[in-house]
């Protein structure tokens, strides 16, 4: 495994100087420390701020960055405002990606940066990812899956590392709970982002609250299910999801995993 990061590392230095795509998650702070580590002061760390994002996220980004000295610029990016993608049509991630990598690279062409780079690994070549075909178009690096890093090898490293962020729960942005073809609103993506927020405050550890209609459909860990329908519990979520605007709260049997509304799509997508 040290050959891999020894490897990402000389990948990195090869770019000369990057921009990195920064969410605060457990691919791109370990992508951004490496960067770091391989060119100094080269690197800057770009994070997108929107309602699709929660501020949770950010600010754990700009104290990072803080903390590393890595220099971290946010721009604004408001996805509801881009043409088809309240629709959530199949190709959101696309349409939102690429909007956002474009505002990167002439972030990255002011600064006089060379590269543009994402935390993709290599477990999301096994899934429907539509927003790698905007990294592939616009010439977007890929350094973690150049380097055959899976998400087990990454959290290792960044153990290894001492960063935060080793154990820290996967994320996706608040987009990704809504079924294909169910409009995006600022409201409802607020709804989900209080019911998430609610549960994690709550202790548990991987969470999806998944909206159907006013339906919400809560994705945790099968270990963590008895905690749930623990009568205190259950009532706290309960009246509260509805007071954020759900009408009915309901429990997915087979647990947290990636991309469950990928599920509804055809095989050859």
């Amino acid at each position: 495994m040290e050959n891999k990061l020894e490897h990402l590392k000389e990948y990195l230095k090869g770019l000369g100087s990057v921009a990195v795509a920064f969410s605060s998650g457990v691919d791109s702070t370990f992508l951004l420390k490496a960067a770091q580590e391989a060119l100094g002061d080269k690197v800057i760390a770009v994070t997108a701020s929107s309602c699709s994002f929660p501020k949770r996220e950010l600010e754990e980004a700009k104290t990072f960055c803080e903390k590393e000295g890595i220099r971290h610029i946010t721009v604004e990016s408001e996805e509801l405002e881009i043409e088809g993608f309240c629709q959530n049509p199949t190709n959101r991630c696309y349409i939102c990606k690429k909007e956002l990598f474009e505002k990167i690279w002439d972030i990255a062409t002011k600064e006089g940066l060379n590269a543009v780079a994402e935390g993709s690994n290599m477990d999301d070549n096994g899934d429907y990812r539509p927003g790698l075909q905007a990294v592939a178009e616009l010439g977007v690096k890929s350094p973690l899956r150049h380097s055959e890093l899976y998400k087990a090898d990454i959290r290792a490293l960044s153990k290894d590392l001492g960063l935060p962020t080793w154990e820290k729960q996967s994320f996706a942005c608040l987009s990704s709970r809504f079924v294909y073809g169910e409009t995006i609103t600022k409201e409802k993506l607020g709804m989900v982002d209080k019911a998430e927020q609610l549960l994690l405050d709550m202790g548990f550890h991987q969470v999806r609250v998944r909206i159907h209609g006013t339906i919400a459909r809560i994705e945790i860990l099968p270990e963590e299910f008895p905690k749930l329908v623990e009568e205190t519990k259950r009532n706290l979520i309960t009246k509260s999801f509805k007071e954020y605007g759900f009408t009915y709260v309901t429990m997915d049997l087979t647990g947290y995993r990636t991309g469950s509304m990928n599920e509804t799509l055809n095989s050859d997508l």
